[in-house]
Formats: structure tokens, sequence, C-alpha cells
């Protein structure tokens, strides 16, 4: 098996065939993505959310802002099961979606925890952490303020969040209160999309 050109194990592909039907029957009862969305889910979401690791694929520990139906952060935590390193923090405040989460992870035997909280406590309860994620969940200058709680305390911490087409005007936005250094990646699956990996961050005001 293949997602956006790169072989996936075997091991991997069963991990992640488990949590798409998953995903499915729990789709069903509560509103884990746009129900739109649905019928595509191993191209708009399973292969979108697998570039985070495929961009950065080493055993480190992660935190997922706003997980909601685990993208990217389940998927994060299945690639990481394969390497038996590396830990992702699942911050989600819904208790039914971190309920569904936490069934995934588990039954999917992935390296990840949900911590049920408001993204904004979340730092009272998670430690350090070397990469940051998240996905249709705020502007690029919320998500600095939201990662600012590790980024601007851990050397050599990393932001990747995917984007959209509008996502030149939030870098610009952004840097009005903001230094941090960026990487581009173009998007495999979405054509006018990109994931922009995030560095020293410094705050301007």
């Amino acid at each position: 098996m293949e997602l956006n050109g790169l072989r996936v194990s075997r091991e991997t592909q069963e991990r992640l065939q488990h949590f798409a039907a998953l995903f499915q029957k729990w789709a069903k009862a509560i509103n884990l993505v746009a129900p739109s969305t649905i019928d595509d889910l191993w191209k708009r979401h399973i292969a979108d959310s697998s570039q985070i690791f495929q961009i950065h694929p080493k055993p480190v520990t992660w935190v997922d802002l706003g997980s909601g139906g685990g993208f990217p952060g389940v998927i994060t935590a299945i690639y990481l099961a394969e390497l038996q390193q590396g830990w992702v923090h699942l911050v989600e405040s819904n208790h039914k979606k971190a309920a569904f989460l936490r069934t995934a992870l588990r039954e999917t035997n992935a390296r990840g925890s949900v911590h049920s909280t408001r993204i904004e406590e979340a730092h009272t309860e998670i430690g350090e952490c070397e990469a940051i994620s998240a996905r249709a969940l705020a502007d690029l200058e919320a998500l600095l303020g939201y990662s600012a709680a590790w980024m601007l305390h851990k050397e050599n911490c990393r932001g990747f969040f995917h984007k959209g087409r509008d996502y030149l005007r939030e870098i610009e936005k952004a840097r009005g209160r903001w230094e941090f250094d960026l990487l581009e990646h173009r998007s495999a699956v979405e054509q006018e999309s990109v994931i922009l990996e995030i560095s020293n961050l410094r705050r301007l005001v």
C-alpha cells in the first residue's frame, strides 16, 4: 500500500484500516468531520494527515491541538507504533470526540493519549514536546499563540500546520505578532494546500 507516493508497511496499513472502520462507525452517531467529506475519508483525511509523519518521520513527542476526529493526531500515533517510540498527546475538549479518540488509540495500539481539556490549559498537564500539529483548527496567528507554551520554552520544537489556499495571508498576519522560521511543504493531496513547518518562534508583541 502507498499513501502520497510513499510505501506504508502492512502493519501500519492494517492499523489505518481498523481506524477507518471505527471512524465510519462512530461518525454515524457523532459529528467527527464534515459529513460531505466522509465518503472520501482515505484521501481527504487519512492520506492528508499522513503527510505530517511523512514530513517529520521521527520518534518524537507530539502535541496535537484540537484533535477532533483524529486528524492528524491518531494517524501520527499509528505511524509511531511501528517505530515503537515517540508519543502523541491529543488535546480535545469535546468529551464525545475524546471518547472516540481513546477508543481509536486503544484498538489500533497507537502511541498516544487523550487530554480532554481546553487548548489554553493543556500545557499545565503536558510537559515538553518536540513537535506540534493542528489541522482545520484556527488561523496561523492563533495557532502560534496556542503553541507558544511549548515552542517558546523548548529549543527546536517545531509546529506542523495544515493550511489551505489563503495561507499567505495568514503568514503575513502572523508576522505582525511573531517572528519565526518557515518551511512550506506543498500538499500531496490538495493542490492549493500546504503544510507550514514553523520553528524558532519568537514573540514580537
